[in-house]
């Protein structure tokens, strides 16, 4: 098998997620339909469940485990969504969730954490920390890890966005995605392609986190360094699973200028009315960008918006 799963995989966490994912809406808007030169439809992810399409990949994980690892708690690193994620899908099994959180994590996401009953640990904010201190609490407790993004369950998971979407829409034309560990790029490009061959797909990056763009453009995975971007949801570098399907069913990575992803997210929240935080706002600015605006052959594309938990305190103008 090529790729971390098939298309069965992500039906199977279709089936799997029912129960507590909610099957979000498809937007429209004819501003942003204007400005893009083509129609746009907006897969709603902010309105799942802890405020993003990670609850999808972190609910899969969850719910598969078999009764006697469940027991045992799981555990993951995160400084953000996925962090949120998997505490209220823990919660909704009735199983231990512990979390390792750097010390310099948005207080709201830890307090979203903690509401959800998770046990938080923090650490100093370095990657290595982090590694260590899950490793620390695997030793103590036999918790089974669900990383954010590089697992198959959660890129599984990610994907049943992908089929939503074309149940909904199979006249679409093309798909864009954010990327930033790849888990949502790569379960939506397996699915998508899997389903409708002719669909092209496109991965949406800052300039200031370009490691996808880079790889893609060397064809070998290039890890991401010293990322500067407002998209903090798209700082991670691709993963060793999510990295395959990047490489071979995307069409290409785009990249957009900070004022691009703000002028972008001002636009959703006071045009379309739909309130997405600045990592969903990259796959909007792409949608609008000279670069894609010059590729043919498409008058239907979806776009996803990851999510939508924005720091209220620190907006962008």
């Amino acid at each position: 098998m090529p790729y971390a799963i098939t298309l069965d995989d992500v039906k199977n966490a279709v089936a799997r997620i029912a129960p507590w994912a909610k099957r979000t809406p498809i937007m429209t808007c004819a501003t942003l339909d204007r400005l893009a030169g083509r129609s746009l439809f907006f897969k709603c992810e902010q309105f799942q469940k802890v405020g993003a399409f990670k609850f999808r990949g972190a609910c899969n994980a969850v719910m598969k485990l078999a009764d006697a690892d469940a027991k045992k708690g799981v555990v993951t690193h995160s400084s953000g969504n996925h962090a949120q994620a998997l505490a209220l899908a823990a919660k909704l099994r009735g199983i231990a969730a512990h979390i390792v959180m750097p010390s310099n994590a948005t207080p709201v996401k830890r307090r979203a954490v903690e509401g959800y009953g998770a046990n938080v640990i923090e650490c100093v904010p370095t990657l290595e920390a982090r590694e260590v201190t899950v490793a620390e609490v695997q030793a103590k407790t036999g918790a089974i890890l669900i990383p954010p993004y590089n697992h198959p369950d959660v890129i599984a998971g990610q994907g049943t966005a992908a089929l939503e979407m074309l149940a909904e829409l199979p006249e679409l034309d093309a798909i864009i995605a954010p990327i930033g560990g790849g888990g949502l790029m790569a379960g939506v490009a397996i699915a998508a392609k899997a389903l409708k061959p002719a669909i092209r797909l496109f991965a949406a990056e800052p300039l200031g986190a370009d490691d996808a763009a880079r790889s893609k453009a060397l064809g070998q995975l290039v890890p991401q360094t010293g990322p500067i971007t407002i998209a903090d949801g798209l700082l991670t570098s691709l993963g060793g699973l999510t990295w395959p399907a990047v490489r071979d069913l995307v069409e290409a990575v785009v990249t957009v200028r900070e004022e691009e992803i703000v002028a972008a997210m001002r636009l959703c929240w006071e045009r379309a009315k739909l309130l997405i935080e600045p990592s969903s706002a990259v796959a909007v600015a792409v949608a609008l960008s000279p670069t894609f605006q010059k590729l043919h052959g498409m008058t239907k594309v979806g776009v996803v918006l990851s999510g939508g938990n924005v720091n209220l305190d620190r907006l962008p103008w």
